[in-house]
């Protein structure tokens, strides 16, 4: 199956949930120029999660920027929203255009190689808007992005390009866990913007 016309917005899960890939919603030189303002302007720290007891850091980097300086909790650990960048609000703008939804927040991912990557979960945290959209948008490096059903286990993969918007809602986060596996054949580094809305 073909989910990689950029003409057409795909749902990519057979059932229980929505999750639609708009394929590439920014120009090359968009990408680079953003790209390369992101790395310049976003506060990028390691981030943090607690383990079986244990505070665990990660090689992948992370930020958390939102409308206000509202805190944001995951993994056990409690963030707090920088104001949102000139940059994150122009993205922000394309995104919700493109996916018809609005965001309060973001939580962007710095991963420096496909080394990096993130573990099976769900965003279900009480403080997101329940079965809303979470709208991720991929500039720089090309990575696998992959979901398995939480009670079949069915698996599916998507590949994340440069410039590219998936957008997860509807149940998707209460019937489905997604990743980002790590690989050796990506040297180069990838942000991923996740922009979301948190309920005040």
């Amino acid at each position: 199956m073909d989910l990689f016309n950029s003409e057409i917005i795909t749902n990519i899960l057979p059932f229980d949930g929505i999750t639609n890939y708009h394929g590439i919603i920014l120009d090359k030189e968009k990408c680079t120029f953003y790209y390369n303002q992101l790395l310049k302007t976003i506060q990028f720290k390691n981030d943090e999660a607690m383990l079986f007891g244990k505070k665990i850091i990660t090689k992948r980097k992370v930020a958390w920027y939102g409308a206000s300086e509202f805190s944001y909790t995951y993994s056990k650990v409690t963030k707090t929203a920088t104001i949102f960048t000139k940059e994150l609000l122009e993205l922000k703008a394309i995104v919700e255009k493109e996916s018809g939804e609005t965001y309060n927040s973001c939580l962007l991912n710095l991963y420096h190689s496909g080394e990096e990557g993130m573990a099976y979960h769900a965003d279900g945290e009480k403080m997101l808007k329940k079965n809303g959209a979470i709208a991720s948008l991929s500039l720089g490096a090309e990575r696998k992005f992959s979901f398995k059903h939480k009670a079949n286990k069915q698996r599916i993969d998507v590949i994340l390009e440069n410039g590219s918007l998936l957008v997860m809602k509807k149940g998707t986060q209460t019937n489905w866990l997604h990743r980002l596996p790590p690989t050796k054949k990506v040297n180069s580094p990838r942000i991923n913007l996740t922009f979301r809305t948190i309920e005040l």
